[in-house]
């Protein structure tokens, strides 16, 4: 404890300002990589086999590729074929990625939970196939699939670690725990430290996951 103490006096205020990165970075890279899941998602049920497919390959391709390839290849590759990304941009666009496609695959799992009579039923009311997507489909799809959805937020929080790969102006936690066991003793105290605030955010995380799913299963 003491030696946690002496490193809270010495780097408490970059601990705060790394966990407020990794915040940073979950959140720019959640929000578009759920919306392009949902994007995703919605042209994959469209009657056109050739968009079915290039959004397949598509899923499959970012869901099995390992992170730091994929931040390897746009922050090295890119450059090649003169397309230049900042680094947090990159960071930030491989998870997002990375996220669109877990997100289309967790939603499409949640879209098989729908009777086929409630589609059935919405055609013979005369809906059009996007209203039925909309009104329909996607709010019983989302519903479904929030804890899914809970935990690729957790992981993607973890995976910011990503960005220790880069030099980003700023340090996200995992960068800062490197820097001070490079420059000091106390690199056992940083780990804990930074430990302490990951599963504090993944507790807060699923809390709230969870207290959306109570909600969401009330409305089914």
């Amino acid at each position: 404890m003491g030696d946690v103490s002496r490193l809270l006096a010495d780097h408490g205020p970059a601990f705060g300002q790394a966990l407020f990165l990794t915040w940073k970075l979950t959140l720019l890279s959640f929000v578009p990589g759920f919306l392009l899941g949902m994007i995703v998602t919605v042209l994959r049920l469209l009657p056109l086999p050739p968009l079915r497919f290039v959004l397949t390959v598509y899923v499959e391709i970012f869901r099995n590729i390992p992170s730091v390839a994929l931040l390897i290849f746009i922050v090295f590759a890119l450059p090649d074929l003169e397309v230049v990304i900042d680094y947090e941009p990159s960071v930030v666009l491989t998870l997002a990625l990375v996220c669109s496609a877990f997100t289309a695959d967790y939603l499409r799992a949640g879209i098989n939970t729908i009777a086929g009579g409630q589609v059935e039923a919405a055609l013979s009311l005369g809906m059009r196939p996007m209203q039925i997507i909309s009104a329909v489909v996607l709010p019983q799809a989302l519903r479904a699939v929030v804890q899914p959805m809970t935990s690729l937020l957790i992981a993607l929080m973890l995976s910011t670690s990503l960005a220790s790969q880069v030099p980003l102006p700023g340090r996200e936690l995992t960068a800062l725990v490197s820097k001070i066991a490079t420059d000091s003793a106390a690199g056992m105290a940083a780990f804990a430290v930074a430990a302490a605030m990951y599963v504090v955010t993944g507790l807060l995380i699923a809390w709230a996951g969870a207290t959306l799913e109570k909600k969401a299963r009330i409305l089914r």
